[in-house]
């Protein structure tokens, strides 16, 4: 999920994989899978406190889609994800329920201005997050989700930039 404090900035976790140590991490958005029978705003609301211990946001929208396919920490993932955004008072206690391979590969959490993440234009999950979180942390969300779904273009660039090239 997109995850903006009151003056806009977005959270992101830094992780790398856990497999492969010696490449470079990346930032990502909290999120992961909903579990059997649970309702999405509920694993929203999950997936925000395990992963940076926020436990009161106000869940808005799927304002992105994506269908991904990736390796982490040695196994593979093919999923459809709809991430939607979040707003809250910016405190946090820290994860408090992370998975194993999470543990493992988040190293810490941060708020990002917009200006910083397009100034700097960290390597992030998803991938064309930075296409657009302007409008996101503008509050212009879309009626219809946007498919970010990223081409293979888009892969390459991301891995390239995590060879250093």
């Amino acid at each position: 999920m997109v995850v903006l404090d009151p003056q806009d900035r977005v959270l992101l976790i830094e992780a790398r994989d856990p497999a492969r140590r010696s490449t470079v991490g990346w930032w990502e958005i909290p999120g992961g899978g909903v579990d059997p029978g649970e309702e999405i705003v509920e694993a929203v609301r999950r997936e925000l406190w395990e992963e940076a211990g926020i436990g009161d946001a106000d869940i808005g929208p799927c304002v992105w889609t994506q269908r991904v396919e990736y390796t982490f920490g040695g196994y593979h993932f093919d999923q459809d994800e709809w991430i939607h955004v979040a707003r809250c008072d910016g405190t946090s206690t820290g994860p408090q329920g992370l998975e194993y391979l999470e543990a493992v590969a988040f190293t810490q959490m941060r708020w990002w201005t917009v200006e910083e993440l397009l100034d700097h234009g960290p390597r992030t999950i998803p991938y064309r997050m930075l296409e657009f979180v302007e409008d996101v942390a503008a509050g212009n969300w879309p009626e219809v989700p946007i498919d970010i779904t990223p081409a293979e273009h888009h892969v390459q660039r991301w891995q390239a930039h995590g060879m250093g090239e």
